[in-house]
């Protein structure tokens, strides 16, 4: 398969040990190694890194189209924003770096030439939310801590243009999914936090016991510390959960003094030095589940809460009810006490763990990357010669919608004094005036379209014998616009004013989008036809422009300048190779028109 070029932006310092960094690293490290070209784009606290990353910004925005470009069988990491700290709670929202920071994203995932741009943790305000906002091509997110989705509230219209340029949806865990889907609706693939390569078994004495040590596992730790004192020779480890506060030390008995020791691991090193001697791991309730799995690459017999997410889904090991404390201790003096029990939970971990590894992880993520690629439409679009160009408007109405009092007639008539050589009527929920329209056999064109409202938006089919009923699903609404051999039209897919699709939705029947409306002059705001642009561009659907006038006056304010046409394959063939032209007028005073007209009417 051809080598793509990765963009993976982080909102944490690469050279610090949080669980994401470390996760980046990892994957960035496993894809350049399977021939990506691989840039990471993370804040750094270092003066160094951040002026080197200036230069490379620099000379990208001289022309220089490799400057930010990963090395063969290496990523590149190019610091674009100071490291600050993220909070977790209060008022403060957006990218959460300064101007200039986010500058330095927008020239990097706009002018970098990447195929596919990958923002971890687009919740938090930094550098993965702002390579989401500015990223003109296909994006993926990954989520990896559920409880962050409740702690980085965004505010309701940043978080609907970013649904809409999210392109797939990652998660590191199921309970990840449903937390993020709160806010980020969709489609999840799980794809596990990766294991590095320093977790690997070590010398084992069949004695040492490692727990998870943070707050809500102090009942298990307790009962731990109760069987190391009846136990001799049994030493226990309490290893910090870098997720969560650092708990306070428990106390320890006279009889296990010398036996319990804890440890806060300064990285993946630290970690997989403490677990790699360790013969069993206990994880604790609402502990980090990426810890257990490190240890089951480090050859522990593993110990774990009996819940939803853990020795439910197939993870190896032994469990114990959440309430009953007491049974983690009992599962540990088992496993140490029957060594044949411990090898052979051991090295069902070691198998499980071996699938999560950042190679086997990396492999995953590429999938997603592939698939993303495959939604493309081919971009050889073959035309119609040389004929007479013409000018189409796509989308309007007549008296036959409920909001608009132009007769059909009056309509076709005024359309030809415009100069327009085709035109489509698209009526909401009806196709009675396209067709009164047609009827008339006036030197013009007249597409029989009707405008159907769905539980899931709206959306237009061209080329209509029959009214279609509204209320149907999309997918139901689409199959009953092929059915009649029409062409699916999305019109204003992302004016959030209007009744429209959202992106599961879009994506979901992508391939059965005829002709996606990038322009349509009656929208309040430009960055909504910016973000229809944008999404057309990057799938390479065929672009439209409609004025959706209903009123006379608003008839041509956005034109198609197509080749002459027959029926909807020569229109395909045709739009392939129009020429969108704008021709705005007065939002308030067509909209004005409009209500008068309305109320006379």
């Amino acid at each position: 398969m051809e080598p793509l070029k990765l963009c993976l932006a982080s909102p944490f310092a690469l050279a610090g040990t949080h669980p994401v960094a470390e996760h980046v690293r990892g994957v960035a490290t496993a894809l350049a190694a399977r021939g990506h070209r691989v840039t990471v784009l993370a804040p750094s606290s270092s003066t160094r890194a951040l002026r080197t990353g200036r230069r490379r910004l620099r000379a990208l925005d001289g022309g220089d189209d490799e400057a930010l470009i990963g090395l063969d069988g290496e990523p590149l990491q190019v610091a674009v924003a100071p490291a600050v700290p993220l909070r977790q709670r209060g008022r403060r929202r957006g990218a959460g770096i300064p101007v200039g920071a986010r500058a330095n994203v927008a020239l990097a995932v706009g002018e970098g030439g990447f195929d596919i741009v990958h923002a971890f943790e687009p919740i938090l305000p930094g550098v993965a939310t702002s390579a989401l906002r500015h990223s003109p091509g296909l994006t993926v997110a990954t989520f990896h801590a559920p409880e962050r989705a409740l702690h980085y509230p965004v505010r309701s219209g940043p978080l609907e243009r970013y649904r809409a340029r999210i392109d797939a949806l990652i998660a590191t865990s199921p309970a990840a999914a449903e937390q993020a889907g709160t806010v980020y609706p969709g489609d999840y693939t799980v794809i596990p936090e990766g294991i590095g390569p320093a977790f690997a078994p070590g010398a084992k004495d069949g004695t040492t016991v490692a727990v998870e040590w943070h707050g809500e596992g102090r009942a298990v730790v307790r009962a731990l510390v109760k069987l190391v004192a009846s136990t001799p020779d049994v030493e226990l480890v309490l290893v910090w959960n870098r997720r969560s506060r650092r708990p306070l030390r428990p106390f320890v008995p006279a009889q296990a003094r010398g036996r319990i020791h804890a440890y806060s691991p300064d990285g993946a090193e630290g970690r997989a030095a403490i677990l790699a001697g360790a013969d069993v791991f206990v994880a604790g309730e609402g502990g980090d589940p990426s810890l257990a799995w490190e240890a089951r690459a480090c050859g522990c017999a593993v110990v774990a809460p009996l819940a939803e997410g853990s020795l439910g889904l197939g993870e190896p090991g032994l469990g114990f009810a959440v309430d009953q404390p007491a049974l983690a201790a009992a599962a540990t003096a088992r496993l140490l006490d029957d060594a044949a029990l411990r090898e052979r939970q051991a090295a069902e971990g070691l198998r499980a763990a071996a699938e999560r590894s950042f190679p086997a992880v990396a492999g995953q993520i590429e999938a997603v990357y592939r698939t993303l690629g495959s939604r493309r439409r081919p971009t050889r679009r073959p035309g119609l010669g040389s004929r007479e160009t013409i000018s189409a408007d796509l989308h309007m109405h007549t008296s036959h919608s409920y909001d608009c009092a132009t007769d059909p007639e009056a309509l076709v008539d005024h359309c030809i004094a415009q100069g327009l050589g085709a035109i489509a009527i698209t009526d909401h929920n009806e196709v009675s005036g396209a067709q009164a329209a047609a009827a008339l056999g006036k030197p013009i064109t007249v597409i029989v379209g009707e405008e159907v409202k769905t539980t899931q938006g709206e959306v237009i089919g061209l080329f209509l014998k029959e009214r279609i009923e509204p209320g149907l699903d999309m997918g139901d609404t689409i199959a009953a616009i092929q059915e009649q051999g029409g062409l699916v039209y999305m019109p204003h897919p992302f004016d959030r004013l209007h009744t429209i699709p959202d992106a599961p939705t879009l994506l979901r029947h992508l391939d059965q989008i005829d002709i996606l409306e990038v322009y349509n002059s009656r929208l309040l705001f430009d960055s909504f036809n910016d973000d229809a642009l944008r999404f057309a561009s990057k799938y390479n659907l065929i672009q439209a422009a409609g004025s959706d006038a209903h009123v006379l006056p608003g008839i041509g304010t956005a034109i198609n300048r197509i080749p002459a046409f027959d029926g909807p394959e020569e229109l395909l063939l045709a739009m392939r190779q129009s020429e969108i032209l704008r021709r705005p007028k007065s939002l308030l005073y067509l909209q004005g028109l409009k209500w008068v007209q309305s109320v006379a009417r």
